[in-house]
């Protein structure tokens, strides 16, 4: 609309001022030029009856043709006068008008036009005056002027000059017409003038209104002309002036913002921000797999904006001791420590909301029950040897045994225990050294088709004895050479395929497939036996750890090759993984990446 804008507003104001302005005008020209008017007539008539009346005064004619003298002179004027003297003698013009005859009784009958007569006093009059002509009343809007008069004979009387107020209605309408137009045609160039200057004055409005609504969009590369030297120049260059400055200070922010935005997305602990509501404000990736962990274990949409109930309620604490608070959750079986600190309003020392940091301690606290479990594993695993060692060479020496062949028996036995206990202690200093970093591969050129044949071969025997199938698969090439250490990664051959061989039921099977892929180098290890559990798969390659819970020593090891087997592989920047289903079987699979080839 128009009138809602700033142009409306002027160019209305404007046209309303002058509108008032010229209203009150024409009232006050109308009303002088019909006071002007009516005065000249009564003047014109005061005249004409003055100059009738000298005339008759100092006339010696008679009244014939005084009557014509006087009729030349009121016919002159386009009046009537009517001559009435004391005796009832009377004259009056010859003119032929539309005015009526008025005989001495009306101005008889009038009180204020008989003063002309009685009191000799000059009267004007004027009206809608009623009388009677030839039997008929009529009614007419007349000015009447009576002059006293005094006859040469001596005789009193007085000259009545009378003319309709029509004529001077007629010229007042005339100036009336005149007033109009002029009036109109200054609305009409006041209006054009207005909306002129109005647009004149708002265009530099205008292009400061367009310049605001786009640095409201955020375009701030935009300069506003400078048109004019008055005030609105001067915000126009103050306008210059704030939009660069919003700008340098939106980039400084967007600048701000891309920092923090960058050491929030980098860290590894999670963020996440609350306003005084506790409604969640910024979060990064950390803090959004937290939630999204959180969500999908609670099976709630993942666009609610609902925070985990600890949360919430640590969120409490803190609004209302204004103190930093911490607590500990559980989600999808990980760990976080949730550390929640206030935020405070500088101007008015309250809080204004929260920031909490979420540190994923999974890690620290399996590494601090691998801990405690690594000396009660080490214990397990010793203790059984020692004790075995200890009885059975209490046995020889209280001389339990009683034939050599008992003694023999019972000396393999300490042999067997003797070894298994070096094992134990050479793979934990093995797997010390690779976990320490200050393990040295001895990295040479090996042959795969010879490699794997012989790696494998060995376990021929073993597995007719357990009436298994055991094959190799590949190499594709069995005249490719890599760079690797052969011993190292052959102790990882040997470590996968004695547990394929030993958790094998009778009439299994056992497949190490060997590809040479443009990657680099993939071994897979399957086999057909009991397969591992879903819950045991993340914990299989950690020290000590066995499905098989009984710890028996039947098919059961140390529980370190799977850790030292992933230690060698990823030493050789490799990567190994295991797939199972229970009752199906298993498979491992290690990848050798090309670079390690020899060019």
């Amino acid at each position: 609309m128009i009138w809602k804008s700033v142009v409306g507003k002027i160019w209305g104001t404007i046209l309303l001022l002058v509108s008032v302005v010229l209203f009150f005008l024409t009232i006050l020209l109308l009303q002088f030029f019909e006071n002007f008017h009516i005065n000249e007539v009564e003047q014109q008539m005061t005249s004409i009856g003055n100059k009738v009346s000298k005339i008759i005064s100092r006339s010696h004619n008679d009244k014939e043709t005084l009557t014509t003298t006087i009729s030349e002179i009121i016919d002159a004027y386009s009046v009537r006068a009517v001559i009435i003297g004391n005796d009832s003698t009377y004259w009056i013009s010859q003119q032929e008008n539309k005015l009526p005859k008025l005989s001495k009784t009306f101005f008889k009958k009038d009180r204020t036009l008989s003063q002309a007569l009685e009191a000799h006093k000059q009267v004007v009059k004027q009206g809608d005056f009623t009388f009677t002509n030839n039997g008929q009343t009529t009614h007419n809007k007349m000015m009447i002027v009576g002059v006293p008069l005094t006859f040469h004979s001596g005789e009193k009387g007085a000259i009545y000059v009378y003319q309709s107020l029509d004529v001077i209605k007629h010229a007042t309408d005339q100036a009336k017409k005149i007033i109009y137009i002029d009036a109109g045609i200054a609305i009409i160039l006041t209006t054009f003038f207005a909306f002129f200057l109005s647009t004149r004055i708002t265009a530099p409005l205008r292009s400061l209104k367009e310049a605001a609504l786009r640095v409201s969009k955020g375009k701030f590369d935009l300069t506003v002309p400078v048109l004019t030297k008055d005030e609105i120049g001067e915000l126009a260059v103050t306008f210059n002036r704030m939009a660069n400055r919003l700008k340098a200070n939106i980039t400084e922010l967007n600048q701000e913002k891309e920092q923090l935005s960058g050491i929030l997305n980098g860290m590894a602990d999670g963020v996440m921000t609350f306003d005084r509501d506790g409604r969640l404000l910024i979060t990064n990736p950390p803090a959004k797999r937290f939630l999204y962990s959180w969500r999908y274990e609670q099976e709630e949409d993942e666009q609610t904006e609902r925070v985990p109930e600890p949360v919430a309620n640590l969120f409490k604490q803190v609004v209302e001791n204004e103190k930093q608070q911490a607590d500990e959750m559980s989600v999808q079986g990980r760990t976080w420590v949730i550390l929640m600190t206030p935020l405070y309003d500088q101007h008015q020392a309250v809080v204004r909301g929260a920031v909490a940091v979420l540190r994923d301690m999974t890690e620290e606290r399996q590494l601090e029950q691998l801990r405690k479990g690594f000396i009660a594993n080490v214990s397990h695993e010793l203790r059984t040897p020692i004790s075995m060692l200890q009885g059975y060479s209490e046995a020889i020496v209280d001389d339990i045994a009683g034939s050599e062949e008992e003694k023999k028996e019972i000396a393999k036995i300490i042999y067997d225990e003797s070894l298994r206990m070096g094992r134990l202690v050479n793979e934990l200093l093995d797997l010390a050294r690779l976990e320490a970093g200050h393990f040295q591969l001895n990295k040479t050129e090996v042959a795969l088709g010879d490699f794997f044949e012989r790696a494998v071969g060995k376990f021929n025997a073993l597995a007719k004895e357990e009436h298994i199938d055991l094959k190799l698969v590949g190499p594709n090439h069995k005249d490719d050479i890599y760079i690797f250490d052969p011993d190292r990664i052959e102790q990882v051959i040997t470590n996968l395929v004695d547990n394929a061989i030993r958790h094998t039921d009778k009439g299994g099977a056992v497949t190490v497939e060997v590809a040479d892929q443009e990657k680099g180098l993939f071994v897979r290890v399957t086999d057909t036996g009991s397969g591992i559990a879903q819950e045991d798969l993340p914990f299989v390659f950690e020290r000590f750890y066995k499905a098989d819970k009984a710890r028996t020593r039947g098919k059961s090891g140390t529980g370190l090759g799977l850790a030292i087997a992933k230690s060698i592989v990823e030493a050789h920047h490799g990567k190994i993984m295991v797939n199972s289903k229970v009752g199906e079987g298993t498979t491992f699979t290690f990848y050798l990446p090309r670079k390690l080839k020899k060019v």
